[in-house]
């Protein structure tokens, strides 16, 4: 069943679709030349095409989530999130949010529910973050982390999920998105101050 909306006097026409050499580890470039349908004008857009994403919200026997620490390179500091990673080929999206859950974090869970999808970017991502939760994990290995990471594991009570979100260190978006379906993280409306506003 698609999940398109239909509105389709908004959609754009497509006119041509190519491929630029990016070097990007993560994603392949497209330039899709597009017309608008408003003014009839055409216009280039770049779309950054990439595999599904996992986030998971991992539980454990008491309700605790279990939390990563890593260095994220585009923020250039260490964030506060959700266990997850990339649906490799040939993989679903449970199958792909089990192995990360496992080699980041060394844990395991029998009890999956699925949380449904996001659009992480859509003005030029192509691709959507599946959410799930995992409750009892356990402790079944070591982390099997690749070259290029490292991650530290902490488990918190929902309340220090809550209380990391409200003082703004817990800000990763997918992470959020993923918790708030398993936790009231916040209340409604969410109110913070922006740093930089009386700079």
């Amino acid at each position: 069943m698609s999940h398109k909306p239909k509105h389709s006097e908004l959609d754009w026409d497509k006119l041509d679709s190519r491929y630029e050499e990016a070097g990007l580890m993560l994603f392949e470039k497209r330039v899709d030349t597009l017309r608008n349908p408003r003014n009839n004008k055409t216009f280039d857009r770049i779309i950054l095409e990439s595999v599904d994403w996992v986030n998971v919200v991992a539980l454990d026997s008491q309700g605790r989530s279990l939390m990563i620490r890593q260095y994220r390179f585009g923020v250039g500091y260490t964030t506060l999130e959700t266990p997850g990673g990339m649906v490799d080929p040939g993989e679903d999206s449970k199958t792909a949010a089990a192995r990360e859950l496992l080699e980041e974090t060394g844990y395991v869970s029998e009890k999956w529910t699925y949380l449904g999808a996001v659009e992480p970017n859509p003005a030029y991502h192509n691709n959507l973050c599946h959410h799930w939760l995992a409750e009892d994990v356990y402790a079944a290995n070591d982390q099997d982390l690749g070259d290029g990471e490292s991650i530290a594991l902490e488990f918190m009570q929902p309340a220090q999920v809550r209380e990391s979100v409200e003082s703004g260190e817990l800000k990763h978006a997918l992470a959020l998105s993923a918790l708030s379906r398993v936790f009231p993280v916040w209340n409604m409306p969410f109110a913070q101050a922006d740093p930089k506003v009386g700079e």
